[in-house]
């Protein structure tokens, strides 16, 4: 069954409208749900609104939104001004600029989406708009109101289709340079360098999501399967201790450890031939200059005939 779209609307490049339908591209729903319980009687507990000086509960239609001025003073907001404050969605995600691919850092970016065709009648624009983006190598930045708050929207063609990925506002994203102020310049010795280009150059591979795991959710999962069997959940390893004195030491021996595991690594013959020769080399009798056992045995044997 196909999921079912967060946000439907329209992409509008000038005069070219393609409708579209955002659908999630990412969600926690198969992660495992725990809920909050009554220890004594195992119902579930509801979490209630009380007001914090008398700890009297506060029903839902005398709850208000406040802004905090100052401690313990608050303008309060009634809900029609906060919703007055809310922009008007026209449904229409309308694209900016074209840009480079790489030219957005990735600190903007906040949630992605898939973006597919509206309807059946779309498929065409929408094909237009995909090999148009990917042709040019660009990304088109557009705007629109989404979930009450007006955002910037990234969409980049990907395989048949299209993503969309929300970005942070500027004052949303921290200072670069405010994180860093305290980190001071270090100067790095050529041999601690080498060592260390070495060392990524030996362990560069390619991104497969598969190979990695939620731990914490293969841990949870199995102590949950051990309570309903019944038996003791899996005792936790400890984490081995990390004691690393020395940077130049621990370079050479992480070089030392990816060498070795490279060796080990028996190699594999490229071709066919190559193949033919490795199995021919492993079936021939092995040249020795000296025999024994059997072997000496035959060769006595045929000297003395």
């Amino acid at each position: 069954m196909a999921p079912r779209a967060n946000w439907k609307g329209f992409l509008k490049i000038d005069e070219v409208v393609c409708p579209i339908a955002l659908y999630a591209a990412a969600s926690t729903s198969e992660r495992i749900a725990l809920h909050v319980l009554n220890r004594e009687t195992g119902h579930r507990v509801r979490r209630q609104f009380v007001d914090e000086d008398t700890g009297k509960p506060v029903a839902s239609e005398d709850q208000v939104k406040g802004y905090e001025r100052a401690p313990g003073d608050y303008v309060v907001l009634e809900p029609d001004e906060i919703a007055s404050a809310v922009p008007e969605s026209d449904k229409t995600l309308a694209v900016q600029a074209f840009i480079r691919c790489d030219q957005v850092d990735d600190v903007y970016f906040d949630r992605p989406y898939y973006l597919g065709p509206g309807d059946p009648a779309a498929r065409e624009t929408y094909a237009l708009v995909r090999e148009g983006l990917r042709a040019r190598n660009v990304v088109a930045i557009a705007r629109t109101v989404l979930f009450r708050r007006m955002r910037t929207v990234l969409v980049r063609a990907h395989g048949e289709g299209l993503i969309a990925a929300t970005l942070n506002f500027d004052y949303e994203v921290r200072s670069a340079a405010e994180a860093f102020k305290d980190i001071s310049p270090v100067k790095i010795e050529k041999e601690m360098l080498d060592l260390a280009r070495h060392i990524i150059a030996t362990k560069r591979g390619q991104f497969d999501p598969k190979t990695f795991d939620d731990r914490y959710e293969r841990a949870l999962e199995e102590v949950v399967r051990a309570k309903l069997e019944g038996r003791l959940p899996p005792a936790r390893e400890p984490a081995p201790a990390s004691n690393v004195i020395d940077l130049m030491d621990a370079l050479r021996r992480s070089a030392g450890a990816e060498a070795n595991r490279t060796a080990a690594t028996p190699a594999r013959p490229k071709s066919a031939e190559g193949k033919r020769a490795a199995k021919a080399k492993k079936t021939a009798p092995a040249k020795n200059t000296t025999r024994t056992g059997k072997t000496a045995a035959r060769s006595g044997r045929k000297k003395a005939s």
